[in-house]
Parts: C-alpha cells; structure tokens; sequence
C-alpha cells in the first residue's frame, strides 16, 4: 500500500509556515451553490402533491361504457346573461337596454353567437308576469335556450329550510 509523508511547519524554513497560517485565518469565499437544501424542498413537495393529487378528484368510481357517440362540445363563448332589476330595467351582460330596443338587440346579438343559450337573472319581487314578458322576447329574439338564475339555500318545499 502507499505511504505518504508529512513534513512539519519547522522544516520548511520557518517563513512559510506564518504565511499559511494567515491564509488559513481569512478562508476564501465559497463560489459553489448548496443545492442540498433545494433538493430536500422539492422532494418535500413532489411527496405531499403525490398523496393530494389523488384526494383532488370527487365522485364515484364508475367504469363507463365504450360507445361511438361524440363527446359534447365545451363553451366556447361566455354566456349571455338578461338581467331583470327589481325596478324594471333590463340588462343585456351590463348594458342597460329600453324595452323598446330589447327584441332587436337580442336578434343583434343571436346573429353573432354560435349558441342560442341565455341566463335570465330576475329580481325576486319582479312579479311573474313580468319575467315571462322578458322571456318572450328572448324567444323572439332567437334565444330558445333559456335558463333562470337562482341561489341556492332556498326552501325545499317539502316543510324544512334548505
């Protein structure tokens, strides 16, 4: 096997030695990155992404037929919203619109959209008449499509709140 030597600070001469004992005083700056600390935060992360990653879906495992139907397509635009106030101003997205002008804007409209689906927001103290005046003139105006807008939290109708 190999041998090595080591020679002692007195056998140099005497003037080395305190030079590498200064030098040795004022280390020199490291230029290296310690990546150690960032590998353990990303192996960190990885593991708790790996274990929620799975909890993220919602539903019931269901294996679904293989069919030869076309899937449906997604929204491609966003949907137009009517809105009634509880004044009687009507709303086309946040442009207020007279009554007048209402059917010749929606058929502006209907022309440049590729789907007929509309959202009709109505205040609850708009009577009932009201709400299907303007959901007449959606229907006139091409819009077949039409759904109303409520929140949830409303009675069930069956003697308990919901």
């Amino acid at each position: 096997m190999g041998a090595g030597v080591i020679k002692s600070g007195g056998d140099s001469g005497g003037g080395g030695t305190r030079r590498r004992r200064r030098a040795n005083r004022h280390p020199a700056a490291m230029s290296e990155i310690n990546v150690t600390p960032f590998v353990d935060v990303m192996l960190v992360l990885l593991i708790i992404f790996m274990v929620a990653a799975p909890l993220m879906t919602v539903g019931v495992p269901v294996e679904l037929p293989k069919t030869a139907a076309q899937a449906l397509p997604t929204e491609q635009e966003e949907p137009l919203v009517v809105s009634l106030s509880a004044d009687g101003r009507v709303t086309i997205m946040t442009t207020e619109v007279p009554e007048a002008e209402l059917v010749s804007r929606l058929r502006g409209v209907a022309t440049e959209r590729d789907d007929d689906k509309v959202f009709l927001r109505a205040d609850g103290s708009i009577p009932y008449e009201r709400v299907m005046q303007v959901m007449g003139a959606l229907n006139a105006g091409g819009f077949g499509n039409i759904g109303l807008v409520t929140d949830t939290g409303g009675p069930m109708l069956d003697g308990g709140d919901g």
